[in-house]
């Protein structure tokens, strides 16, 4: 009776132990990104269509903004066979959300003739081309917010995205380009 009594408790044990999460968490995956070395960009085409904001002004300072918090934390910018692609939605129109599904989503650019500012051009993965889809659990819907920025850090080897940066505030619209590097400064506080 003894035998049978320790079996069961044993059994149960392996049991509760085998109940654990097997995938990967938020932090395996924030954990995995500061591991990595080097950055490029998969480009954005020109979202920013209103004529109250200065489109090429905007994208110039959040570009700008970025590569000096990729510097800031130990990253250097490899245009050819990055770690880290860096996936940037500037959305400052009330037309414009982010549409990404929890299963994968297609990047605008993969389309012919259409045309990439030149804030990306010096910063673009050359092969970006061929990146067509992302998939993994991280990628979520993100609720639009008119004057908010989201950040995606995909796993080049993967597609998959390892971390989605935004904000829950908006950008202001009084002094903008130093509210834009202020919120994207948020952005990587909070990943780093």
């Amino acid at each position: 009776m003894k035998f049978i009594k320790v079996n069961i408790l044993l059994i149960i044990t392996i049991l509760m132990a085998s109940c654990g999460s097997s995938g990967p968490t938020v932090k395996d995956d924030v954990k995995k990104l500061k591991s990595y070395d080097t950055y490029a960009y998969l480009p954005n085409n020109d979202t920013i269509i209103s004529r109250d904001y200065d489109n090429d002004a905007i994208n110039q300072t959040i570009i700008e903004t970025i590569n000096a918090n990729m510097r800031e934390n130990g990253f250097s910018l490899d245009k050819r066979l990055p770690d880290v692609l860096l996936y940037v939605h500037p959305m400052f129109d009330e037309k414009v959300s982010v549409n990404a599904n929890p299963v994968y989503t297609n990047y605008s650019y993969y389309r012919p003739g259409i045309y990439v500012g030149p804030y990306y051009r010096d910063f673009m993965y050359d092969n970006y081309f061929t990146i067509q889809r992302i998939n993994g659990p991280r990628v979520d819907q993100v609720p639009y917010k008119e004057r908010s920025i989201v950040i995606d850090f995909i796993d080049r080897r993967s597609n998959e995205i390892l971390w989605r940066g935004t904000l829950d505030e908006t950008i202001g619209t009084r002094r903008l380009e130093r509210e834009t590097r202020e919120y994207i400064d948020d952005i990587f506080k909070e990943l780093f």
